[in-house]
């Protein structure tokens, strides 16, 4: 009898893939209630810049637990309507890939996905425009493209400093990276924030916070925060903690981008 080898045999039985998943939000619960960690404590990040060659600037950011952003950046373009008026403009896009989080998702080019999309977009650029130097770029269009990979939480944080990241790998004049830090507050009268919280921890939380700063010069570029049980006093505490959170990853994205220069010059000179 001939083989068919268009065709995957698979086993005789099966199960779902939904009890497995099952299986391991519960493990992921058990966990977390059995070992709390540090609220002060920072994921490990890596970082990479100078990815893609298609792109004037790319770089890649990671968080352990799970979160995964890639941003490609174009220099100053000419602008789309000609003998329009105003100064430079900077042009984010922010887009999740269809296996970028686990269970239930909007319908690919839904309404509600959209607007989500739209929504972290303007967030993204209202976080990178104080750091870059517009006004150097008259009447010209600044680029940033962002996609989310694998949501394992604080997707707008990472997002936020590998977008930075690529328009400095650009070449784009800026007056300094801004980084982004992410913190969730469970809930609870006697709960603390966290910082960078993972998937789970954004889930049960019952208020967020996302911080972006200028570090070089100590200049918040944008404070997005959503959730209510918190008082004043908790808000504030949680900016101290984020604007810390930012301080203490800026060397990382710094040593990325010398790295990429250093590569960069490297392949010039062999060439």
């Amino acid at each position: 009898m001939p083989l068919d080898h268009r065709r995957l045999r698979g086993p005789e039985e099966s199960q779902p893939p939904g009890a497995w998943a099952a299986a391991g939000e519960a493990d992921e619960d058990e966990e977390g209630a059995a070992a709390p960690r540090d609220p002060c404590a920072l994921r490990p990040l890596f970082a990479r810049a100078g990815l893609l060659s298609q792109a004037g600037g790319s770089a890649y950011v990671e968080l352990r637990g799970g979160t995964k952003v890639l941003c490609a950046a174009w220099g100053p373009r000419e602008p789309g309507e000609p003998g329009g008026a105003g100064g430079a403009r900077l042009l984010c896009e922010f887009r999740r890939a269809p296996f970028a989080g686990r269970g239930p998702r909007c319908r690919p080019g839904s309404a509600a996905e959209r607007e989500a999309e739209r929504e972290a977009a303007a967030a993204l650029r209202e976080a990178l425009e104080p750091a870059v130097r517009l006004a150097r770029y008259p009447r010209a269009r600044l680029a940033v493209s962002a996609l989310l990979l694998q949501d394992g939480g604080s997707s707008l944080a990472a997002a936020i400093s590998a977008a930075s990241l690529a328009l400095a790998d650009a070449g784009v004049e800026m007056y300094d990276l801004a980084v982004g830090c992410a913190l969730s507050r469970p809930p609870g009268p006697a709960a603390t924030w966290l910082l960078q919280p993972g998937e789970p921890e954004e889930r049960r939380a019952a208020a967020r916070l996302t911080v972006a700063l200028l570090p070089a010069l100590n200049q918040v570029s944008a404070v997005l925060g959503a959730g209510q049980g918190a008082p004043p006093d908790a808000w504030a505490q949680a900016l101290r903690l984020g604007l810390d959170g930012c301080h203490r990853l800026y060397p990382v994205l710094r040593q990325s981008l010398l790295r990429a220069a250093r590569r960069r010059h490297a392949a010039a000179t062999s060439a």
